[in-house]
């Protein structure tokens, strides 16, 4: 890992990179199905979705989950997730953004909160995995908030001289921007994913519908 001087992306995957609002809302209405929840559509989960992920069960159910309801549609979402992946692909326009962004000797990374060990090779398979100086996927349990995962990112990148003052993080939810907030970066949301505009305009950060405009707005902000 070469040292880096200039502005740095961190790139969320889920909804951002990968286009998988299909496979998303298939898996929630699949882990739905079987507690006996009514189905949701696209547009229903883009208003309420939230983080923690049990606070958006609540805004479906009128109340929290228990710890055994949570842990049978966590299970089941991720189960029916795997399947429905399989039919999607990286957002239109990614691999030019991310080739100019490297080309222009900035530097680039991926924080998810979808597991490590599926994310890495899910980005390998699609062969855009040289623009990346790292690539973390969530480690420990699913439904918490990306800040903390955030904070050990930024230490790792640090190491390679990047600087959170000059670091922009692109994603689809208001979570890309808190945590963004928590480690002194800035953050540009991207309405194509799991949240709608009217959600993601509450955060104070510049909200875009394309990912190449969060690219030139990144550029803007990093400058």
């Amino acid at each position: 890992m070469g040292m880096q001087t200039g502005a740095h992306i961190v790139w969320d995957w889920n909804g951002t990179l990968f286009h998988d609002n299909d496979a998303i809302i298939g898996a929630t209405n699949a882990a739905f199905a079987e507690l006996g929840l009514t189905p949701i559509t696209l547009e229903q989960y883009r208003a309420l979705y939230c983080v923690p992920v049990p606070k958006f069960y609540e805004r479906l159910m009128g109340r929290l989950p228990t710890e055994a309801e949570w842990e049978v549609m966590d299970t089941a979402f991720h189960r029916h997730y795997l399947e429905h992946r399989v039919r999607c692909g990286l957002t239109e326009g990614v691999a030019e953004l991310l080739a100019g962004w490297s080309s222009a000797g900035r530097s680039q990374s991926i924080l998810s909160m979808y597991g490590h060990d599926e994310l890495v090779p899910l980005v390998k398979d699609f062969g855009i995995e040289a623009h990346f100086i790292r690539v973390d996927g969530r480690t420990g349990p699913s439904g918490g908030s990306k800040a903390e995962h955030m904070v050990r990112h930024l230490a790792e990148l640090a190491l390679a001289g990047v600087e959170p003052a000059r670091t922009v993080v692109i994603g689809d939810a208001g979570d890309d921007a808190v945590a963004a907030g928590h480690v002194g970066a800035r953050a540009v949301l991207y309405t194509g994913g799991s949240h709608s505009r009217a959600s993601l305009e509450g955060f104070g950060v510049p909200v875009v519908d394309t990912l190449r405009e969060a690219v030139a707005e990144a550029e803007r902000l990093a400058a």
